[in-house]
């Protein structure tokens, strides 16, 4: 798979070297479980989980814009310092690669603009949120971005910036990572690069393919 190939040689050192990409670190992501989630959380919010399971504790979160667009191209999780020696595309437990065709993806969709990584742990906490507050405002609730997401990205001023981390559940460790997607909507893959050991060392999620 070329994606897969040209993942590779953007992600499998320790940082990006691309003149199309500038590279930020957001912060640290908390994954209670290890199953990691990713999705547009206002449309796919019931996502499965990633076959694989992620180390538990914080990591960090890279985001990698294209210069030219300032959009977000890709959104990395670190786990480890390990040097990467294979790269695969990250499925859910009901996909099969083998069931794909050429250059056929699998992701997730996105049509809200946004996409997120979160733990299950943490989806099931938005989840929780979005129907608390539904049965609590009734025909006053305006929808789970209004209620909970928008104040993270607007303020009186306008936009405050492309990713923000929250919190469905403030007594609960886990928290959300999320964040526009290229140029919006789309269907979207995730790449898993591992160490020798098979132990994954980052993931990362594509929303513009930068050529290496």
């Amino acid at each position: 798979m070329k994606h897969v190939e040209n993942i590779a040689q953007l992600f499998s050192k320790k940082f990006v070297e691309n003149p199309s990409i500038e590279t930020f670190d957001a912060g640290l992501i908390n994954l209670p479980t290890g199953r990691l989630v990713a999705c547009d959380p206002l449309i796919t919010n019931d996502m499965k989980e990633f076959r694989i399971n992620f180390p538990q504790g914080e990591f960090p979160v890279l985001v990698h814009r294209e210069k030219d667009s300032n959009c977000v191209a890709y959104v990395e999780i670190i786990f480890s310092d390990s040097e990467v020696s294979d790269w695969k595309l990250a499925t859910t437990h009901d996909q099969n690669t083998e069931d794909l065709q050429d250059e056929e993806i699998f992701g997730y969709p996105v049509e809200s603009g946004m996409g997120c990584f979160m733990d299950v742990e943490t989806q099931e906490c938005l989840n929780h949120l979005e129907k608390k507050l539904f049965h609590s405002k009734g025909a006053e609730f305006m929808g789970i971005y209004e209620e909970f997401f928008h104040e993270y990205f607007f303020d009186e001023n306008g936009a405050i910036d492309q990713y923000a981390f929250l919190k469905p559940d403030a007594e609960k460790e886990g928290n959300i990572f999320a964040f526009e997607t290229g140029y919006g909507e789309g269907f979207y893959a995730s790449y898993i690069g591992f160490a020798k050991d098979n132990q994954p060392v980052k993931i990362v999620t594509e929303f513009i393919e930068i050529g290496s």
